[in-house]
């Protein structure tokens, strides 16, 4: 049975250019974040003075950056066109879900440190928090987000070398970085900029591939 045309009048619904830059977005969000909190997680409340314009300006951001990650996703599945392969979607699309959730939950917990921070009593029983709250943020984002996030990378990685519909050389570099994070992530908190810088890599790529296309004369 023949698919209908589509009536002249309408138009086809296309990804805007604006869903690639929400990609850069989330990875600033992050990077704001990596720097409002210290590495040392043994560190104790003195670090919320300086940290705390950092830290209230990422608690702000992070929703909006949150659907722009949201944005991302659309993006990359809509490069891929019809070639995308539903097994690897679902992978994709399921472990970017779950990724976004534990960041969501662990910028909650920075927020409560410090409201914490800001309104405790004691100082004594205000560290024991500020402490506790950070163990949490760091086994929540580097022990289980920043995972998702290679499983993620991975699953993107091999549809790329499958379809073509990336470079094979961002595809190395994808699979490079996933490994990155699922080996050392729960040693240092710096691994946590590996996943948002490759969000800025594959995001300013199809922004330049989009605009290349765009300039070209159509026949």
């Amino acid at each position: 049975m023949a698919t209908p045309a589509v009536p002249s009048e309408f138009r086809r619904l296309t990804t805007p250019r604006s869903a690639a830059i929400a990609g850069v977005l989330f990875a600033g969000s992050l990077v704001l974040l990596r720097i409002a909190i210290p590495a040392d997680v043994d560190r104790g409340t003195d670090w919320l003075e300086q940290g705390t314009p950092a830290l209230s300006a990422a608690l702000i951001i992070m929703p909006f950056a949150g659907i722009s990650f949201l944005w991302f996703i659309g993006v990359v599945r809509d490069v891929l066109g019809d070639a995308e392969d539903k097994f690897f979607a679902s992978v994709v699309f399921g472990s970017g879900l779950l990724f976004l959730a534990m960041v969501f939950v662990s910028m909650a917990v920075a927020g409560g440190i410090l409201a914490s921070a800001q309104t405790g009593p004691d100082p004594a029983s205000t560290e024991e928090i500020v402490y506790f709250g950070r163990a949490v943020m760091f086994q929540i984002s580097n022990g289980y987000a920043l995972r998702m996030a290679g499983v993620f990378m991975i699953s993107l990685g091999t549809i790329w070398l499958r379809t073509g519909a990336m470079p094979k050389w961002l595809a190395i570099i994808t699979y490079a970085a996933a490994t990155t994070l699922l080996l050392i992530a729960t040693l240092s908190l710096w691994a946590t900029l590996v996943f948002p810088a490759w969000v800025l890599l594959v995001s300013l790529h199809i922004l330049l591939r989009t605009f290349g296309r765009s300039s070209r004369p159509n026949p």
